[in-house]
């Protein structure tokens, strides 16, 4: 078993910036992505965006590509999430997840079925 931790939510007014921190524990294993993704009230969970962790090749949605930027720090198993220029349509539960075994060539970064575990969420609301 996998455990996902988030940190860094909160509020902020629009305009601000946030980073989110997702630190991965457990058994013995091996990351070979990390991702992203949010859901709002009412809304489809949405890819955020993801990162390839040997290679650090990242991948954003259209909508905060420009605005946020993931990264990953391999000795702590910890990706981040820093998002600037926030937006009231930024709004939702951000939860991170990961790919322990490994899609290869296969892997597509904005679907969920990629990886393997989940967090629980880290609350970001951007007020106008």
């Amino acid at each position: 078993q996998v455990q996902l931790v988030e940190s860094g939510g909160g509020l902020v007014q629009a305009g601000g910036s946030l980073r989110l921190s997702c630190a991965a524990s457990g058994r013995p294993f091996s990351i070979y992505a990390m991702a992203w993704f949010r859901q709002a009230p009412g809304k489809e969970r949405e890819f955020v965006a993801a990162i390839r962790w040997s290679a650090g090749v990242t991948y954003y949605a259209d909508s905060v590509k420009g605005r946020f930027t993931i990264s990953r720090d391999n000795a702590k198993n910890t990706v981040y999430l820093q998002m600037n220029s926030l937006k009231p349509e930024d709004t939702a539960a951000y939860r991170c997840a990961v790919d322990v075994n490994s899609w290869g060539s296969s892997y597509v970064p904005g679907v969920p079925y990629a990886y393997d575990y989940w967090g629980q969420g880290a609350q970001v609301t951007v007020s106008s």
